[in-house]
């Protein structure tokens, strides 16, 4: 499947810029997947007026794929039933982005079944190629592609993800049937990297930039990244978001993404309070995704907003080991009263019924 096998809106809505949560893996109190909440999990999502939903990534938990677990295909399955239904309902264009993990046979299967489920694209981590050459890794992408189109994801250390360089992403940005990049390195060095490959390929206009970095929402989408050579000067900017962290609080995320895109698109002005804002984004950031301890709780994190608001039963995760950091708890506490403005708890509140029972 090439991109030009896609509805058009589809490519439209990607290319615009969009919110894109990684949506978390339901579960109950025995570890077993809770259908019935991951569905309302997607209804949430949906009526918070995101434009697409990643299913499977790091917040999915890669273990969904473990033989043993085999979770992927029922939660891939479900999650776009869920998205299909709401779509033949509202005739509003959802974007279905699978994630794929592994090595190249097993990322092919995944991605065949990605596309048997129905889903727009896949976004590939890269997470299995620790130590390889540049060239094995291409490879693997390029090959995915042939099987439908693909987000590339520079995926962060701290959760797995591995270092990869400038002549990685100037390789991997020609291959056709790439639409969009996640950044998420949660570093400043490694997004100007990924931004400067695509500057100078000359695919602007064929590839979008979504932020996955958690901890610079605002400051990815207010840069204009530009680059000069001795023949051109070239601007590339972030117009979406693909983000854990809007896999809760989704209502405010999408109200930050339209005001983030009147800069981008009208240039309007960046205002000492959206400076502000974007700190004490950060802030929350740090409390749910743990980086004080190299974000060993940062999907208990998440699970425990969507806890707190009645959308999931528990904050766990298929590893008993994986829970709240010490401390962590309460940090959570604290930035729920610190930034209430940031919380969409009485959306939830207001809706939380229905999304569990229809």
């Amino acid at each position: 499947m090439k991109r030009s096998d896609l509805p058009q809106a589809i490519l439209d809505l990607v290319r615009r810029g969009t919110v894109i949560p990684a949506a978390p893996l339901a579960l109950n109190a025995e570890r077993e997947f809770d259908e019935r909440r991951q569905r309302a999990l997607i209804r949430y999502y949906l009526d918070a007026g995101v434009g697409g939903v990643a299913i499977g990534m790091h917040f999915t938990q890669f273990e969904i794929r473990n033989p043993g677990i085999d979770l992927f295909e029922p939660v891939l399955r479900i999650c776009s039933e869920e998205i299909d239904r709401y779509v033949q309902k509202s005739g509003r264009p959802i974007v279905k982005v699978a994630g794929i993990n592994g090595l190249t046979s097993s990322a092919i299967q995944q991605v065949e079944l990605a596309r048997k489920l129905g889903y727009h694209f896949s976004i590939v981590s890269m997470a299995a190629f620790r130590g390889a050459m540049e060239q094995e890794m291409i490879y693997h992408v390029s090959e995915l592609s042939k099987v439908m189109p693909l987000f590339g994801f520079y995926l962060l250390t701290g959760v797995g993800g591995i270092k990869l360089p400038y002549t990685f992403w100037r390789e991997l940005v020609k291959i056709e049937n790439i639409v969009g990049i996640k950044i998420a390195p949660f570093d400043r060095y490694g997004t100007i990297d990924v931004a400067r490959a695509l500057a100078d390929s000359g695919r602007e206009n064929d590839i979008t930039l979504y932020t996955g970095n958690d901890d610079s929402i605002v400051y990815d989408f207010i840069t204009p990244y530009r680059f000069s050579s001795a023949s051109s000067t070239k601007t590339v900017r972030i117009r979406g978001g693909l983000l854990g962290q809007w896999g809760c609080w989704t209502k405010r995320a999408v109200e930050l993404h339209e005001r983030l895109l009147k800069i981008v698109d009208q240039g309007e002005t960046v205002t000492p309070d959206l400076l502000t804002l974007s700190a004490q984004i950060t802030d929350a950031n740090a409390a749910i995704f743990d980086p004080a301890h190299n974000y060993a709780g940062s999907i208990p994190g998440v699970n425990e907003i969507l806890r707190r608001q009645g959308l999931l039963e528990g904050n766990w995760t298929l590893k008993r080991d994986e829970v709240l950091s010490p401390g962590q708890r309460e940090e959570i506490d604290r930035v729920c009263k610190a930034y209430p403005h940031l919380t969409d708890d009485d959306f939830v509140r207001e809706n939380l019924n229905r999304w569990l029972n229809d």
